[in-house]
C-alpha cells in the first residue's frame, strides 16, 4: 500500500485530489495539509511514501517545504502540483527535491500514474511541463531572469515576494537579519530591480506567485 499525504491550501482541491487517490487500488491517504508547515509536522511523525504538495500556499510555500521536507524524511517523495506549467518553477522544484512535478489539470489516470511511478523510485513529468522545458533548452530561451540567482537568493526572493518580514526569514532560515538583507540586496542587483514591490510584480510576472485576490 502506498501511503500518501495531499498538501493544499484549498480545502475543496484537496478533497478533490484525495477523492481521486483513494479510489484508486492500493494508495491510501493518511493525512492532508493546508500549508507547507503542517505538511512538514505530519511528515516527521507520519512518514508517508509520497507527498502531493501544492507550489503555492501560504507561509513557506511549496518551495521550501519540499526542501525541508526531504531533508527530515529522505525517503518519502515529493509531487509538486501546480497551475503553472513555465520555467523556472519546475526546474526549481526538481533541484529542491521533488520526484514530479504534475499541473493541477492532470486527469485522475495521470495523477494516479504519478504517484505510483514516484513511489517506485521513478520521476515524472506532465507532458506539458516536459515539453515546455525542453523547447526552452532547445531554442536557447533566456528564460525567466530568476534562474540567474542562486538556490538561497531564489529562497529569500519568494519569501519577501510572498511579503515574509525580514526578520521573519531569518528565524525561518536560521541566519541572521543582516545576511538576509545580504541577499536581498544581491537579488536587486542580479534582476535591475529597486526593491521590495518591484521583486513581487516580477515575481508575479514570471508565475511564481499568485497576484493578490481583489
Amino acid at each position: 500500500m502506498i501511503t500518501v499525504l495531499v498538501a493544499d491550501d484549498h480545502a475543496m482541491v484537496r478533497a478533490g485530489i484525495v477523492r481521486m487517490l483513494e479510489d484508486a487500488d492500493g494508495i491510501s491517504v493518511i493525512a492532508q495539509a493546508a500549508s507547507g508547515e503542517e505538511a512538514i509536522s505530519s511528515c516527521r511523525i507520519l512518514r508517508p511514501d509520497v507527498v502531493l504538495m501544492d507550489v503555492r500556499m501560504p507561509g513557506i510555500g511549496g518551495l521550501e517545504a519540499t526542501r525541508k521536507l526531504k531533508q527530515i524524511s529522505p525517503e518519502t517523495r515529493v509531487i509538486a502540483l501546480s497551475a503553472y506549467d513555465q520555467e523556472p518553477m519546475p526546474s526549481l522544484l526538481l533541484k529542491a527535491g521533488a520526484s514530479a512535478y504534475v499541473t493541477k489539470g492532470a486527469s485522475e489516470q495521470e495523477m494516479v500514474l504519478a504517484v505510483r511511478q514516484v513511489a517506485k523510485g521513478q520521476r515524472y513529468i506532465s507532458p506539458c511541463v516536459a515539453q515546455t522545458m525542453a523547447l526552452s533548452q532547445l531554442n536557447g530561451d533566456d528564460g525567466s531572469p530568476f534562474e540567474m540567482l542562486s538556490e538561497r537568493e531564489m529562497q529569500i526572493s519568494l519569501m519577501i515576494a510572498s511579503c515574509h518580514k525580514v526578520q521573519d526569514i531569518a528565524e525561518n532560515l536560521h541566519i541572521s537579519a543582516k545576511t538576509v538583507n545580504s541577499y536581498r540586496y544581491r537579488v536587486f542587483e542580479k534582476l535591475n530591480i529597486n526593491g521590495d514591490v518591484e521583486l513581487t510584480l516580477l515575481a508575479m510576472r514570471h508565475g511564481l506567485i499568485d497576484a493578490p485576490e481583489a
